[in-house]
């Protein structure tokens, strides 16, 4: 008969109960009764822990190493004294190997077994969204300022709902870059943290991820960290740039935590959840506030997923991170008299991390940016019958308007038309719309012989009003189009290009389909 039953308790009641027992065999019982009823991880963990002030080690003690939450720790989490002990079982380990038969291997017996985990800081405290800015020749790139106009309406929207003030933070590196540190405030960040080095001015992997991980873990002199008092943030952008997803994943990966790829939304919200690796029992729910809902689109329908990051019961996650697609979002209309708070951040950087020298490069011509114009009209394989011709007549309706350009979809990229003259030129994967393309958002949208494929809906879908030009009726873009036409984009476009430069804004568009208005 135990001193208490554990199936009795939840664990925090359980926990309670544990500090009034001193007997130790008591204790064992507990945890025995507890491993052949609920068996909950973080119930055996408060008995152990018990078990341990009371001076028990857990040598022989069954574990389940492998159950998620359960994480080794790091000399960096408990300091000298860890190291010690690590030093004094490493010469216990090999004074007990010497005379040992050597294990047979076959290199796929313990494929993990060097992999080691790390715990997460016990009982952190987070705030702040942070967003990575990254530059390019001397500029901060549009996902940039777009990033921090999301992050802006974000934490005003928090500060309603929570009652908290927390701050936009925008975090960066270069040669030179206090001056767009600057330009961070103007475009809504609260607190704007940068190094500066002549080395930084191009993305090197190694640097750019030790500076961002001492930056969001408040480390550096006292003048650029008294600013704040929390340990790491509590959500973080990168922008999903060939750079940005590279860093992204290294930054989340050395603070320990998750990161969602490639969103194209963001909320927060509370949640509640039943699983019982989050909540620590089963049967029990649990609301998790505050937590960045990140969007990011589906790649077997016309659908999104929704990625939350949530804490384990002795585990937390944090920063909540994701990359963002860039022309997901708006950025807000710049402020230079906005006021802000300008660091420069403090940190000696090793010299092996600069061992790849950069000693000659070639600066590629600017690519061509689809974001921001009113009109975009875009091709698809309804060009194929006489790609040269249907490429002329989309470049004309482009001429037609006062702001807008031509796009293209995958298809046209992959393919193997052959284009004549100038035209050619508009055929290149840098106009390509859609998931690994540029994402626009355009006051109208001209789909003319796009299928619709889920791919390319997420590079536009965001568009005010979609006009759809395609011979089958059953196209799937007619499914998220405000304007279907039926037609020949042969014949289709011609008229529409006619109707605009005569300035017809009343034109219907099941005229246009019908080849006239009468």
């Amino acid at each position: 008969m135990t001193a208490i039953d554990p199936d009795d308790h939840t664990v925090d009641e359980l926990t309670d109960e544990l500090e009034t027992i001193d007997d130790v065999d008591d204790l064992q019982a507990i945890l025995e009764a507890e491993r052949t009823g609920q068996d909950r991880t973080t119930a055996r963990e408060a008995i152990q822990d018990r078990l341990t002030e009371l001076g028990v080690d857990h040598e022989g003690v069954e574990e389940d190493t492998e159950t998620e939450g359960e994480y080794e720790e790091t000399t960096e989490d408990v300091g000298d004294e860890a190291a010690d002990e690590a030093a004094d079982e490493e010469e216990t380990d090999e004074s007990d190997t010497e005379d040992a038969e050597p294990e047979a291997d076959d290199d796929l017996s313990h494929p993990t077994r060097d992999k080691k985990h790390v715990r997460a800081l016990a009982d952190g405290e987070y705030a702040d969204m942070w967003v990575f800015c990254e530059t390019q020749g001397g500029e901060l790139l549009d996902v940039s300022k777009e990033m921090l106009g999301k992050a802006r309406e974000l934490m005003d929207g928090f500060a309603d709902d929570y009652g908290d003030e927390e701050d936009v933070v925008a975090f960066l590196m270069g040669n030179d870059c206090e001056g767009l540190a600057e330009e961070c405030i103007a475009y809504g960040a609260d607190v704007a943290v940068y190094h500066d080095d002549e080395r930084l001015e191009r993305f090197l992997h190694k640097p750019y991820t030790e500076i961002a991980a001492h930056m969001a873990r408040g480390k550096g002199t006292v003048e650029s960290t008294d600013w704040r008092d929390y340990d790491e943030p509590r959500y973080i952008l990168f922008p999903a740039t060939n750079n940005g997803r590279d860093l992204s994943a290294k930054v989340q990966a050395e603070l320990d935590s998750g990161l969602a790829s490639d969103c194209s939304d963001l909320f927060i919200e509370e949640e509640e959840v039943s699983n019982p690796v989050k909540t620590g029992e089963p049967g029990v729910k649990k609301t998790f506030e505050k937590v960045l809902h990140m969007k990011r689109p589906d790649f077997s329908g016309f659908e999104y997923s929704t990625i939350l990051c949530l804490d384990n019961p002795d585990r937390d996650f944090h920063p909540k991170g994701c990359s963002i697609i860039p022309g997901s979002f708006e950025p807000i209309e710049r402020d230079p008299d906005r006021e802000g708070l300008v660091i420069e951040h403090d940190m000696e950087l090793d010299e092996d991390w600069f061992r790849v020298d950069i000693t000659d490069y070639d600066r590629l011509e600017a690519g061509i940016d689809l974001t921001g114009h009113d009109v975009i009209v875009c091709l698809g394989r309804g060009i194929a019958d006489d790609p040269t011709a249907g490429m002329e007549l989309g470049l004309e309706l482009v001429d037609a308007f006062e702001d807008a350009e031509l796009g293209i979809t995958r298809g046209i990229v992959t393919s193997s038309y052959q284009f004549e003259g100038h035209v050619e030129a508009y055929s290149k994967e840098e106009r390509q719309i859609g998931e690994t393309g540029q994402v626009v958002a355009p006051d109208v949208y001209i789909a003319a012989g796009v299928s619709g494929a889920v791919q390319h809906k997420v590079g536009m879908d965001e568009s005010d009003t979609i006009v759809a030009i395609n011979t089958d009726p059953d196209a799937r873009i007619r499914d998220f189009s405000d304007y279907f036409i039926e037609g020949d984009l042969f014949e289709v476009l011609p008229r529409l290009t006619e109707a605009v430069e005569l300035g017809e804004p009343g034109l219907e568009p099941e005229a246009v389909a019908d080849g006239g208005d009468e």
